[in-house]
């Protein structure tokens, strides 16, 4: 039986199956003048050279990429290998194939005298491919891929030169622009060529485990919980983590194969990202979530623009995975990277984001057109890889990165723990500066430690910009300030309880908090605050969980004794109230509730003061009713038809604290002309604000369009009635 290998049928196939619209008549023109130049060559592998640039094409199609870049990807080795030349191609298929078979031409031509030099070259070249056209370094590591797929071709020392090659250079610049799935696969073909044992002994284990079977059975059980909780149309898809990701944690890291925790994942894809959060909630009550593993890439996304959110729970079965949450835009990006959208697609024309991220590159080449030093030129092209990190120096030399933003306090925690939570101060090129200063590119940091017990300040929580910084400051006050947590986390509880009117007798408020402790996975009260009180359980969690709580106990009590309809004629007041059953009565509306029109609402007979006005749905109600003797004064009440009056209604407003807050919140309430009678404004945990706001509103559809108003201001978390 003859060896099978790649047809332009089955590269017909792929682009077919695609479904978009490829020019078949310059792709077919195309293969015929590769298919021809390349005629009498054959692989080493013994099989037809067009095989090769076939493969390449299709790899094209997988990705996504346009017509231009297909064939490009045919004819990308006949000017090095054969007698076609540049303006042939030029003639046959435009200037845009043109180039691009050019610049993947020029990325290996070039002999170099010292390893060093050619490393630094490479990179340069591909540089400036990626600056004049991003389809040119995508063609090339289509190229390399389907190379080292079939790298068992090459000699031994072959083998390995290009496997460090692809590891050092291709690899990264993969992963920069964001295409997960080549650069994974780069990383394991190259790890098989440099370290076969290892390579061997992790596929075993991994093949040993039966992973596919497992996600195969988890996914259906999250799509089914998924759908009961109101989330349909999910996207399942599971993943076992690459042979070299596992290899760097188990060998590099020296961690056991079982305290590697992402080893499999599941991808849950959505349209939108609230359904997103919503699914993450759900993940969270199904399982057991890992402390300090989730990560929000969606509201911070990743350098390479990869978006999504991750969290590392343990199944019921006891095997940890991973859940990534993402909409179908933001899984095409994880996928595809800058090959997911970009103008060549879609034919559009001008200035592109893309164009503008990479425009950096071809600065950085200018500038270092003279320079003759590889070293140098290495650490300028590293620092200006991703303009989204910086690279700073200890003393010794040790370079740490960190993303931009990052200041000395990350530097500190990116060393080690100790030297973060002892830090006292720090020094940037032998100066003293500030603890919130900056990282730049190229600073030498020296940080200046204190006594072992010094400890960190809770203020560093809302000053350092890393996850990883921030999970070990809170471990810090974790493990050294329980009882002050427990305190604070308290104080949290209760005035969470209070501030949305969850009022219960003091014999009911323990039992209350153990039921809230069970559902969050805490064993006690005290471990529950422990947790609020460092920061390792969010409030807004515990707050859902509250309110169903507290609407569970309100449904056990007895039913409010219902008011009796009284046949006496109705009373209009003055303060456009119906009262049923009294006449000429003074009106007052009570201020635990502040009820406005369109409320349902309720009489309260007082003792020499009148009628007062309460929401029906008060919390002062449902418990005055279940005393006897209050429960005949209630009286049925109800708003005139056309109430003319002005009423004081109450916010509280929740947002991210920074400057100019205040005047776009007063802003908005002067644009709808809304008068504001009285405000007071606090600043809370984890960088955050609090404005209590009173102003006057004629009823509840006026109050309704200023909620919304005040939602749409930047940086608004929340807008709740008082």
């Amino acid at each position: 039986m003859s060896p099978t290998y790649m047809t332009f049928d089955d590269l017909k196939k792929a682009l077919e199956e695609s479904g978009r619209g490829y020019n078949m008549e310059n792709i077919t023109k195309a293969y015929e003048l590769a298919n021809t130049a390349h005629a009498d060559q054959k692989r080493r592998s013994g099989e037809p050279y067009i095989s090769h640039p076939l493969n390449v094409a299709k790899l094209l199609v997988e990705l996504g990429m346009d017509s231009e870049s297909v064939e490009a990807g045919l004819l990308h080795d006949v000017v090095e290998d054969t007698a076609v030349d540049l303006p042939t191609i030029e003639s046959k298929f435009g200037t845009g194939v043109m180039h691009l078979v050019d610049g993947v031409t020029k990325l290996t031509k070039m002999q170099f005298s010292s390893v060093e030099e050619q490393r630094a070259e490479s990179i340069r070249k591909m540089l400036l491919a990626m600056s004049q056209d991003v389809r040119v370094m995508i063609i090339k590591l289509c190229d390399r891929l389907h190379n080292m797929r079939t790298g068992d071709a090459w000699p031994e020392q072959k083998r390995r030169d290009k496997a460090l090659e692809t590891m050092e250079v291709y690899a990264p610049i993969a992963h920069r622009l964001g295409i997960s799935n080549i650069k994974e696969e780069l990383e394991d073909r190259s790890l098989q060529f440099l370290d076969p044992v290892g390579y061997a002994e992790i596929r075993n284990l991994l093949d040993q485990k039966n992973g596919e079977e497992f996600l195969k059975n988890i996914s259906a059980v999250i799509q089914k919980h998924l759908e009961e909780n109101g989330i349909h149309d999910a996207h399942m898809k599971s993943r076992v983590k690459s042979v070299y990701g596992i290899y760097r944690k188990t060998y590099v890291q020296n961690r056991s194969f079982d305290e590697i925790y992402d080893i499999y994942a599941v991808r849950i894809i959505l349209d939108t990202v609230a359904e997103c959060y919503n699914a993450l909630g759900v993940i969270h009550d199904m399982f057991h979530p890992i402390p300090n593993r989730f990560k929000d890439y969606i509201s911070t996304p990743k350098p390479n623009m990869y978006q999504s959110l991750h969290t590392t729970v343990i199944g019921h079965e006891g095997i940890p995975f991973e859940v990534q949450i993402r909409t179908k835009e933001m899984d095409q990006m994880a996928e595809y990277g800058v090959a997911a959208h970009w103008k060549y697609k879609e034919g559009i024309q001008g200035k592109t984001p893309l164009e503008e991220r990479l425009a950096w590159v071809r600065q950085l080449l200018e500038s270092q057109r003279d320079s003759t030093d590889a070293g140098d030129l290495l650490r300028d092209i590293k620092s200006d890889l991703l303009p989204e990190e910086v690279f700073a120096f200890t003393p010794k030399g040790d370079v740490i990165t960190l993303p931009a933003g990052a200041n000395v306090i990350d530097f500190a925690y990116a060393i080690h723990s100790a030297v973060g939570n002892r830090m006292v101060g720090a020094k940037v090129n032998s100066h003293i500066v500030p603890i919130d200063h900056k990282v730049v590119t190229g600073e030498i940091i020296e940080i200046i430690t204190g006594p072992a017990d010094k400890g960190p300040s809770r203020d560093w929580l809302k000053m350092v910009a890393t996850s990883q910084a921030k999970n070990k400051i809170r471990t810090w006050f974790k493990k050294e300030r329980r009882e002050e947590n427990i305190q604070q986390g308290k104080e949290a509880f209760e005035r969470e309880m209070r501030r949305n009117f969850i009022n219960l007798p003091p014999e009911k408020v323990e039992s209350f908090a153990a039921e809230l402790a069970r559902r969050n996975r805490m064993n006690s009260p005290e471990e529950m605050y422990a947790a609020i009180g460092y920061g390792g359980l969010q409030m807004s969690r515990v707050t859902a969980k509250m309110k169903e709580e507290y609407a569970k106990l309100q449904a056990a009590e007895p039913k409010p004794v219902t008011l009796e309809d009284v046949p006496v004629k109705r009373h209009h007041s003055s303060e456009g109230v119906i009262v049923e059953g009294i006449d000429n009565c003074p009106i007052k509306f009570a201020k635990c509730c502040s009820p406005l029109p369109g409320d349902e609402i309720i009489g309260f007979i007082t003792r020499g003061f009148g009628v007062s006005i309460h929401k029906r749905d008060c919390t002062n109600v449902q418990a005055s009713m279940k005393d006897p003797e209050n429960a005949k004064r209630w009286v049925k009440a109800s708003w005139e038809d056309s109430v003319q009056e002005q009423f004081n209604a109450s916010l509280e407003i929740t947002a991210l604290n920074r400057d100019g807050l205040l005047g776009d919140i007063t802003a908005a309430f002067s644009d709808m002309r809304v008068p504001i009678y009285a405000m007071n404004a606090r600043q809370v945990e984890n960088h955050k604000a609090v404005m209590n706001i009173t102003f006057g509103t004629a009823n509840t559809e006026h109050l309704n369009n200023v909620i919304a108003r005040l939602r749409r201001i930047r940086d608004v978390i929340s807008v709740v009635r008082n």
